[in-house]
């Protein structure tokens, strides 16, 4: 028998993925399962960015690009930062990759190693340590709480820098928490990391999908001496209900960029042309479908909160982004529940499947044990009956 690699046997599979596929079994012996666990639109993709996907297909736009992406694609990502976040990019300093997750993995495997360490605030993106590791360096997680809105502090960031440190994992708006950090939030972190000597991954996936007349911030525009000490990830998954396609992109140095793309090269060649020329449609096209998108998931946000904050024994923050709510089980600790001993926040979320069809993430592998996330990008249809079957699940 082959023995697997000291990476691989670390490696955990993703805990959002594992509880979709949980999902999906049940679905195939014909149970109804109300379904809260993938970060995914339940939108289509908006038919004009479909239609550009076909004429480029028709166009023979069907081989290898760049290893970097297109010109054309890197070239519209640079205005569009500028007409909507004020900040220039030049177009060698952005790398088209296969989604938003894999410039992640990029970043890390350009510019950390053994012996390097990583902070990331908890709650965090399950992928966010795993990633980190496979690279050997060590994850230098910061906890935050319901209390702080969970948003670490200046001070819980200063406190973390060591010799060790290279970079810091940010995300705004955040998953699994929906909180949002203030441009003046930002802006003191900033100044703690001028401060020192490390770099900032700022992962702004869910920029676009904020409420309550929140302004997502970019934040490397937030000080000129951050261009050289920031990498700006995002990309078109969730904004354009593109989560298949595949497309994400990183802005950052130009050396750095060059060594992502020369890690990119090495792994999969390019990105997948036909979603380059879709995404293109998308940046560049009609943005009427992503105000639409934003305001159907904000009226499911307040749907969400209003429904979870009346439950028994469990509180939230008020999501102000992304679609995701992040609440407190930890009361039902040491309850027996459809039939289960409740002793964590794992136990918890598999007996709400397996009694009530109610599918919903722990918080354990997100940092945070006692909290689940549920996911509110999923009709108001589904909510409802949801969470009407998470209350008599609590009873």
């Amino acid at each position: 028998m082959m023995q697997l690699s000291t990476m691989a046997a670390s490696i955990k599979p993703s805990a959002t993925l594992a509880a979709g596929a949980k999902a999906m079994q049940l679905r195939a012996e014909g149970v109804h399962v109300f379904d809260f666990s993938l970060g995914e639109p339940d939108f289509p993709t908006p038919e004009h960015i479909c239609q550009a996907a076909i004429r480029a297909m028709q166009q023979g736009k069907t081989r290898y690009t760049p290893a970097g992406g297109t010109a054309e694609l890197r070239s519209a990502i640079c205005r569009m930062y500028q007409r909507i976040h004020g900040v220039p990019f030049s177009p060698d300093q952005v790398l088209i990759s296969n989604g938003a997750k894999h410039s992640i993995f990029n970043v890390l495997a350009a510019l950390v190693g053994p012996g390097d360490e990583v902070i990331i605030p908890t709650p965090y993106w399950v992928s966010y340590s795993d990633m980190v590791e496979m690279t050997g360096a060590r994850p230098v997680f910061v906890p935050t709480t319901e209390d702080q809105q969970f948003k670490m502090t200046p001070e819980q960031l200063r406190r973390a820098i060591t010799p060790r440190t290279r970079l810091l994992m940010l995300n705004s708006p955040s998953n699994p928490t929906g909180t949002t950090y203030s441009r003046e939030e930002l802006e003191a972190l900033a100044d703690v990391i001028l401060e020192s000597h490390i770099a900032v991954l700022s992962d702004e996936i869910y920029e676009h999908l904020v409420y309550d007349g929140v302004k997502s911030t970019c934040f490397v525009g937030l000080r000129p001496e951050l261009k050289e000490r920031t990498i700006t990830v995002s990309g078109v998954s969730k904004t354009y209900a593109m989560t298949g396609w595949r497309i994400g992109w990183a802005c950052g140095p130009v050396p750095l960029i060059k060594a992502m793309a020369n890690v990119q090269s090495q792994a999969t060649g390019c990105p997948n042309s036909i979603s380059q020329a879709a995404a293109l449609a998308a940046i560049e096209g009609d943005q009427s479908c992503v105000e639409k998108m934003r305001r159907a998931f904000e009226e499911r946000r307040d749907l969400v909160y209003e429904r979870l904050s009346r439950l028994p024994g469990v509180s939230l923050v008020k999501p102000t982004g992304a679609f995701y709510a992040f609440f407190r089980i930890a009361d039902h600790f040491g309850r027996t529940l459809g039939g289960r001993r409740i002793t964590d926040s794992v136990t918890f979320c598999e007996a709400a499947l397996e009694s009530s069809h109610v599918n919903i993430v722990p918080g354990a592998p997100f940092g945070a044990e006692g909290y689940a996330r549920m996911s509110f990008a999923t009709s108001r249809e589904e909510i409802e009956g949801g969470i009407e079957a998470l209350a008599r699940f609590l009873e």
